[in-house]
């Protein structure tokens, strides 16, 4: 198995796509816009997934070429429909079947918490990037302002406190901006830099909100479904009473990744 594998967690892109893709949309474009980078450029997206990345970097950088790496041949296929002329392999973020110094940008959305060698996936997006050239990614601050997850996991500590074992908030330490700086200061890369990236969700009603958790597919999900339909409902029905809610019954939450990027020392 790839240590960059996340069999297990995710795996089916529909699923993927209800509960946390539709949000992804909204952030890609804020990241690129933020790097700023110039037409013509060679981009490696390391954890491509379903290429929501892969396709905001195809439709506003024009890139000279773009090569995706993902473990899941499902989410590669995806992918690979939905953004023609990129180039999408399998492979392991710790391994890369790249060469060295063949890119201008090594880029990664929502995927350095999920690594278990984390050191080692930056160490490799830096050394496929030429002297000069940018190392970025963005994650989820799943700590504060990712508040689809933030607001799951508070009203579930209350009802089951092992509910903390599946939550990023608590796992995912690195998805800070000083933290993601010292790691990226760690793989040798220059000037890190982090800034917030900030969009809205708006839900329909309670049940849009609350169906996504039940598809299996991402950490709150699979807490989801580890669990008896007692436990499950009373986290529901906390969550009914507890999320801001408007007049005709939406829900507006708050969402947030923190975006960071380093220069490749020439």
């Amino acid at each position: 198995m790839s240590s960059f594998s996340r069999t297990g967690l995710w795996g089916a892109a529909d699923a993927y796509e209800r509960y946390m893709g539709r949000w992804s949309r909204g952030v890609a474009p804020l990241f690129l816009d933020w790097l700023g980078a110039p037409p013509g450029r060679a981009w490696a997206d390391i954890g491509c997934g379903t290429g929501e990345l892969s396709l905001g970097i195809a439709r506003r950088c024009a890139p000279g070429r773009l090569v995706g790496i993902d473990p899941s041949r499902a989410f590669l296929d995806r992918a690979a429909s939905r953004v023609p002329g990129a180039e999408f392999r399998e492979g392991d973020a710790a391994l890369l079947d790249l060469p060295d110094a063949g890119f201008d940008y090594a880029v990664s959305g929502l995927v350095l918490n999920f690594l278990p060698d984390k050191a080692a996936g930056l160490a490799e997006m830096a050394r496929v990037v030429r002297p000069g050239g940018t190392v970025a990614l963005y994650v989820w601050d799943y700590a504060g302002h990712m508040q689809i997850m933030r607001r799951f996991f508070d009203a579930a500590r209350l009802v089951d406190p092992a509910s903390s074992a599946y939550d990023d908030g608590i796992n995912a330490p690195i998805c800070r901006p000083e933290p993601l700086r010292e790691a990226f200061r760690a793989a040798g890369l220059a000037a890190p830099e982090t800034t917030a990236l900030d969009i809205p969700a708006a839900f329909a009603g309670f049940d849009d909100y609350w169906e996504p958790f039940l598809g299996g597919t991402g950490s709150a999900p699979k807490y989801c479904a580890s669990l008896d339909e007692s436990t499950r409902d009373r986290i529901r029905d906390m969550l009914r009473e507890r999320l801001p809610t408007g007049p005709d019954g939406e829900i507006l939450l708050a969402v947030r990744a923190w975006g960071v990027r380093g220069t490749v020392p020439g």
